[in-house]
């Protein structure tokens, strides 16, 4: 189930027991972290730093920063980037215009993963062999794959945001971490005992989890993993530790294997974040990322906080998109630090509004993806709908899955237990009549869409 570790089960049980684990974490924290450092050439803490003080700052303050770097970035890519200077001297655009009035923005045309992958080249503002740069792939769980370049700066921006927000929420460095990741079958065996991978990972202070079941026997693994290593946060899909929250409950119990969850890739939803606090005994820390740009909001006054806009790393806003009973509000960014491939008024494709007031900008709302609509009888449904439908309407399921790759609409259900499956099947009957073929699965049986191995309520490809 798991990738080998280069760590004994004896050593691991050794290590996070304190004053050892104390010991090792302030070995990560500045000798390791500091080497790999230079090692790999980057500068993240000088930047954690910068975020820092940047943060420390009144609210208005940082808004008039964020509206300079705005600015900044609009007119390096009017000049530098091939596609904006075409695109700005086609609709007459004067970046000299926003700088003065930030109601000039809205003059630029959305940018979407479609023209992404139509300009290619001429979104960059060097070429590849000029610049050292870094590669990431979007997963491809909401639409066609697309590939996107970070010069250095802005990778090394990406890293520091991610420990200075962690450092808010009370995670320093010195502190363990877990991550959870998919194990795919084509996955390589690591026999060496100690690799690249592992000293990062000790710079880090992170180990990590590679699973490819969710079922008892997986489950189980994860949680005596867990129990030998004892991390501090624990960084998953929310999917996954709902899985691991629901084998619990039904099992009557509940264990504190860490003290904060980190959301991530997915939409953590309100009955996820409730179980996965009761049955675990953790502080759920949900956040807001993309692979074009990095995180970009997080709940940096904790779990009972309002997920933040991180105004130092891009400008965010809400746009309503469609028509009629099809409109909606899209997150829309701009990206402060990757001049490479500078991305403005970037559609996410996710749901949401952009709130500002005295204290900062804030996300709300944030509820899945415009795609994300499900044909019943031949009229379009919001996935929300159907989710309100079967929680309070239909009751007794844990987690649900539309596959829409067959006809009629494949309805998978995790049910609570064996002895409501009747009860689902007529009341979603009594509902919905022939609209779905109805199935009753496990979590370990829900397909996960893109390269990391992400949950979705529809499945479309």
């Amino acid at each position: 189930m798991f990738k080998r570790s280069t760590i004994s089960p004896l050593i691991e049980s050794a290590l996070s027991i304190w004053p050892l684990s104390k010991v090792a974490g302030l070995a990560s924290a500045f000798i390791a972290y500091p080497i790999a450092e230079k090692l790999e050439n980057r500068q993240v803490r000088q930047k954690v730093k910068e975020l820092r003080g940047f943060y420390t700052l009144p609210a208005t303050q940082r808004a008039l920063i964020e509206k300079e770097r705005l600015a900044n970035v609009i007119e390096f890519a009017a000049h530098q980037v091939p596609y904006y200077r075409d695109l700005f001297s086609q609709l007459n655009i004067n970046p000299q215009k926003i700088k003065k009035d930030i109601a000039y923005l809205s003059d630029i045309p959305y940018l979407t993963k479609e023209i992404i992958r139509e300009q290619s080249g001429r979104m960059l503002s060097k070429p590849l062999d000029q610049i050292r740069h870094h590669v990431c792939k979007t997963g491809g769980s909401t639409g066609l794959s697309s590939v996107i370049y970070y010069d250095q700066p802005a990778a090394d921006y990406s890293a520091a945001v991610t420990l200075y927000a962690r450092e808010r929420i009370g995670k320093v460095k010195s502190r363990s971490e877990l991550h959870f990741a998919c194990r795919f079958p084509d996955s390589p065996v690591v026999t060496e005992w100690f690799t690249r991978e592992d000293f990062k990972c000790f710079a880090m202070n992170r180990t990590n989890i590679f699973f490819d079941r969710l079922d008892e026997i997986g489950l189980e693994e994860v949680i005596a993993l867990l129990k030998r290593r004892k991390p501090y946060l624990v960084h998953a899909h929310p999917s996954t530790m709902y899985a691991l929250a629901c084998y619990l409950h039904s099992r009557g119990c509940s264990l504190k294997l860490f003290s904060i969850f980190e959301s991530s890739g997915e939409l953590l939803e309100n009955h996820q974040r409730a179980l996965i606090s009761k049955v675990l005994r953790c502080e759920v820390i949900d956040r807001y990322g993309l692979a074009e740009l990095g995180v970009m909001a997080y709940q940096l006054s904790g779990s009972e906080g309002k997920l933040q806009v991180l105004e130092s790393e891009g400008w965010a806003e809400s746009a309503t998109i469609g028509e009629g009973s099809e409109r909606v509000e899209e997150l829309i960014f701009t990206g402060f630090h990757n001049h490479l491939m500078p991305l403005i008024r970037y559609r996410t494709g996710d749901l949401g509004t952009v709130e500002r007031n005295e204290e900062g900008v804030f996300l709300k709302n944030v509820v899945g993806r415009i795609h994300d609509q499900v044909p019943i009888n031949g009229i379009n449904h919001p996935t929300h709908h159907i989710q309100d439908m079967l929680d309070h309407r239909v009751g007794g399921i844990q987690e649900f899955q539309i596959d829409l790759r067959t006809s009629p609409p494949k309805l998978k259900v995790v049910p609570e237990s064996s002895d409501v499956r009747d009860h689902i099947s007529q009341k979603i009957n009594q509902f919905w009549g022939d609209a779905f073929e109805l199935e009753f699965i496990g979590h370990e049986d829900l397909i996960r869409v893109g390269r990391h191995a992400k949950f979705r309520h529809v499945v479309t490809a």
